[in-house]
Parts: structure tokens; sequence; C-alpha cells
């Protein structure tokens, strides 16, 4: 038999035995906790245990399973709340109370629901991986879709089921699989191993910008659907409310929110907020379309290593139905140091920090599963992945965040300074930057207006000549500059805190459509364009600021409701009189 050698934290060693292989799920202890081998040599076999393991003994059995650590996928995993291994939190809690207990043998869904399915194939049919053989109603928003294993690549249905109620474990579907002998029974769920990426039928390029109602984000540093992006910030900046109101808005279909080493309250906030939400396109509670993985800080540290796999396996399977999915990664800092801590004790050669050396390449792993593919039942699907990460100190240049860099193409870097000042999203548009922006080009000519690039770009310049002139400005006060460039501040102004900032308890501001924020930036760069041509004909800057005009287009956020962009008409006619006024007074 197979016993303890060695426990030192989560890692355990049994001595002696060639019975695992790598990468296999195991039963520790007579607890039967959860485990998975990460080392195999002659000497030992090294296993990372996915519980507590205080009170394990040495000597206590180690049992094999044959099989990877798998999730398991299925109807019933939409509105769940799961832990870093699947184990559903709701369950546990009824058993154990509001603290976890070791060795929880609880299935992952329901076993005893009953589910309306409508099987879509026939005994006789021929069916081919991604196929769907079954649908049910998941929620009131999400249909579930069975699909045929991708290992099956080709097999004959020898048995369907009736339409009508079944479990996730009830057999709906029997299959005679080419150069197997017996048949394969088919039910509404399936497992896969979460570190294996789920195979799609092509991947596709990034042409759709993932519209979160963020101005910053959609206008000057979009991300699409089936990309990366990385929100860095440290303590206190917003990177969890960043990603509350991306969870809260953005036009996926489906919402996979990782909750990993975070606080227990910050967790519970979210749980809270998700529960009273109403999907706006819906009119629904948002759980109909979230998924929860909670591993906070006081949960074991080697479960959260494994809680983003578990979500990106997830997200994965609901892509290959043909759903737009948003997963929320908070954060990849602490995923970072569960595995620091499991490196250490491992003995493993440190490297920066004391992170392990394949940091980068676990990292690129988890990234390299994004993407818009054509899936197996050519239907198209994506997931967008946003992580955040938080450098200690707001320290940008600390590994987690340097490694995350080289392998997002779009980095929405947060501000303390901008933080403090109240300005929310505190992502800093000069040291943020996206990648996406030529690759939507085509989406936002076609589908906004074939003015929204260019009036980006616009609003770009301003800003980044705004912060040359204030090095200046800092340096022999604002007084010395000549009317021009004054102007360029001010425009600025009116950008940084009419545009840029958003108030996400405003009904019309915490989620702006692409529409508005076209017309925002027109009449903004209406008058820097008037103004300019103004003072070129000699009117004096202060005359204009006189009028009020920049203060008028700061508060025009709030003043003009989503539902009536005919009102911008009226600004500007405003911009236009007033600036005729003023350059026929100055003639």
């Amino acid at each position: 038999m197979n016993t303890i050698y060695a426990i030192n934290g989560p890692v355990i060693k049994v001595k002696d035995t060639k019975d695992f292989s790598m990468r296999e799920m195991v039963y520790v202890g007579e607890k039967k906790l959860i485990g998975e081998v990460i080392g195999v040599n002659d000497l030992f076999t090294i296993i990372q245990v996915y519980e507590n393991t205080d009170g394990l003994k040495v000597g206590e059995n180690v049992y094999a399973t044959g099989s990877p650590m798998c999730a398991v996928l299925g109807p019933g995993i939409i509105s769940n709340i799961y832990d870093g291994i699947q184990r559903p939190l709701g369950d546990m809690k009824s058993i154990s109370g509001a603290f976890v207990s070791e060795g929880s043998a609880i299935p992952s869904l329901n076993t005893e629901k009953r589910f309306d399915v409508t099987v879509a194939v026939k005994a006789g049919d021929t069916v081919t991986a991604g196929q769907i053989y079954a649908t049910c109603p998941e929620t009131p928003l999400i249909v579930h879709k069975c699909m045929i294993p991708p290992s099956v690549k080709r097999a004959t249905v020898t048995y369907a089921a009736p339409n009508g109620q079944y479990r996730v474990n009830d057999t709906v579907l029997r299959l005679s699989v080419e150069g197997e002998e017996e048949e394969l029974p088919l039910t509404l769920c399936q497992k896969w191993p979460i570190r294996d990426p789920r195979p799609a039928g092509q991947r596709m390029p990034v042409t759709k910008p993932l519209i979160t109602g963020q101005r910053v984000i959609d206008t000057v540093l979009p991300v699409g659907k089936g990309g990366t992006a990385a929100i860095p910030g440290g303590f206190g900046t917003g990177k969890t409310m960043t990603q509350h109101q991306l969870a809260k808005w953005c036009d996926a279909d489906i919402i996979v929110y990782i909750g990993c080493g975070e606080r227990g309250n910050e967790m519970t906030q979210v749980l809270e907020e998700f529960s009273e939400l109403i999907d706006p396109k819906s009119g629904r509670p948002l759980t109909d379309r979230t998924v929860l993985i909670a591993n906070t800080s006081n949960m074991p540290v080697a479960a959260r290593e494994a809680s983003i796999y578990t979500g990106i396996t997830l997200a994965e399977y609901y892509r290959d139905m043909g759903y737009h999915i948003a997963i929320m990664a908070d954060s990849t800092s602490r995923w970072a140091e569960a595995l620091r801590e499991i490196s250490g004790r491992l003995e493993e050669m440190p490297a920066e920090e004391g992170f392990p050396a394949y940091l980068p390449s676990r990292l690129s792993e988890f990234y390299e599963r994004a993407g818009y593919v054509r899936t197996l039942n050519d239907s198209e699907g994506s997931v967008t992945i946003i992580g955040a990460v938080s450098p200690q100190g707001s320290d940008f240049s600390e590994p987690v965040t340097q490694n995350t860099k080289r392998f997002v193409r779009c980095f929405w870097a947060l501000d303390k300074a901008l933080a403090y000042a109240r300005h929310y999203p505190a992502i800093n548009w000069m040291t943020s930057y996206s990648e996406y922006a030529e690759d939507l080009e085509p989406y936002y000519s076609e589908n906004v207006s074939p003015e929204y690039m260019p009036l980006r770009q616009e609003i770009s310049t301003l800003l980044v000549e705004e912060n040359n002139l204030m090095e200046i400005v800092k340096l022999i006060g604002a007084d010395v500059l000549p009317d021009d460039q004054k102007l360029i501040i001010e425009i600025a102004r009116v950008i940084r805190v009419g545009f840029l900032q958003q108030n996400a308890f405003h009904k019309d501001d915490t989620f702006v459509p692409l529409n508005k924020q076209l017309l925002m930036m027109k009449v903004i760069i209406r008058l820097y364009h008037k103004a300019e041509d103004a003072i070129k004909k000699g009117v004096l800057f202060s005359d204009i600021v006189k009028t009020g005009i920049f203060d008028k287009l700061i508060k025009i956020k709030y003043d003009i409701p989503n539902d009536k962009p005919e009102m911008f008409k009226d600004y500007e006619k405003d911009i236009d009189e007033i600036i005729r006024k003023l350059t026929f007074e100055a003639a």
C-alpha cells in the first residue's frame, strides 16, 4: 500500500512507489483529501493537496484514481458558487457550516435536479466531435447544449432517449464508436482535465470589441472579444471595483468571476451585489449568467493555484456551445504567490523575488487560452480574460506585472493619484495601452461611425500634448503659455473630467452606449476646433472661458440621458453661437 512518507504543508511525499503518474488526481489520508501528483522520480512521488492538511499523519494511505484533475461539465454550473476545485460552496455550507471542512466529497453538479431535455439526434445518426446531441434550459437566460466529447471523432447513435426530464447522470445517448468494441454511454455531463485547453475548430482574429460601457475602455483603450487584458494597481486603486463594473455591464453572454486569493469580505460583496443586480439586457438577476469561483485568502493555498484553471475550463466549455465568455481573474498576483509558496516547499531554485522560474510559462499558458474561435460544431464563441494584478507598493517593475505585460495585448494601469482624487475608473491613460485599436477599427467604422476612430485618435493626441505642456507649467506656471496651448490644457481637462471620469452610481453614467460616446467626443472636439479658429482670429482665451462652455461640456454626461442623443444638437448650436459672437466682437 502507498503511504505518506513526509508532510510539508500542502506538499506530501510517498516513498518507493511506481503506482502514480504525473498530473494524476489522488485521495490522501483517511479523510480522502483531494490531491494531484506534481513530481515523480525513482525515490519519491510528490503530491500537492488541495485541502487543509492539519491532522494528516505519516503512514496514512494515498489512493490512486488513474485520471487527471478534472472539472465536471454539465447543466447546473451557471449561477453556482464553487471553491478552487469545483466543490459547490452552498452544499458544503449545509454540511460543514461557514468554514470548509476537509475531505468533503460533494458532487460538483446537483445530481437530483431534473432538467427538461430535448434530444437533438436519433438512433442511426452519425455524430462527430463537438456536435450538440441534447439541449436544456439551464437558467432563464442560458440554454445548455450537451456536446459529443472531443475524443469521439466519429460514431453512430445506437440509442437516443425520448425528450423529457433527466438528471445529469442519466444516460440519454449510446454511441457505437469507430474502432471501439463497447458502446459509449453519454449523460448530460462530461469531465475534462482542467490543465488541458479544450480543442476548437479554428482560432479566428479578434475583430469585435467587448463593449463595456466604460468610456476610457471602449474608446481610448478597447479590448476585443477573445482578447486579453490586465488591470495592475496597488492597494485601494479600484481593481476589484473595475472588474465588478465590467462583469455587470460588458456584453459577454456569460461571466466567470474567479476570486483567487482575495479577501473574504470582497467575495461576499460580489455575491451580494450580483444576486441583487438586474441584467440590463434581460431584466433577470445577473446571477442567471454568472459563475463564481471563490478561493479566498484563508482557503488552502494549493486550491488557489488550481482555481484559475478550473475557471478557464468552465469558460471554454460554454465557449464551445457558441457563447461569448468574459473571465474576471482577481487576482493573478495571489495565484503567483501560491505558486511561490508551493515552489518553496518543493525546495526549487527561486528566480526573481522568490517566484519560481516557470512563472512566465504558467502565465502564458493561462492567457493563451483566451481567443475567438470557430467551434467544433461550426458556431462562433470567445473567451476574454481580464486579469487583475496586485503589485506590492504599486511597483509595476515586479515580476508578475512585467511577465503579464508580455502576454496581454491590453494594459489598464491603475493610478494611485487618480484613485485618491476620486477619478474612477482610475486608469492612467498615459501609462496604459491597447494593441486592439487597429484590429477593431473596421468594426467601429461599420457599426458606429467612420468618424469614431479619428475622433478617438484626436482625443488621445490632446491628452499626450497636455501631459507635455504640464511639464512646462510645473516649471514656469500656466500664465506664460500662449492662448492656443492654454486651450489644449482646458480641453484636456474637459476630456479627463467630462469624458474619461465616470460615475458608477449615476443611472446614465454607469453604462454609456457607443453612440453616446461618439457624440460626446464630437461635441468636445467641435468646441476645440471652433475655439482654436477663434483664437487665431484674435479672440482671447480668457473670454472663451468666461462663457462657461467648458464646464457645461463637463456636465454633459449627466445632463443628456442615454436615450436622448438628439439633445447634442442643442450643445453644438450653443458652441457655434458663443464662438460666432466672440469672433464678431473681436473683429
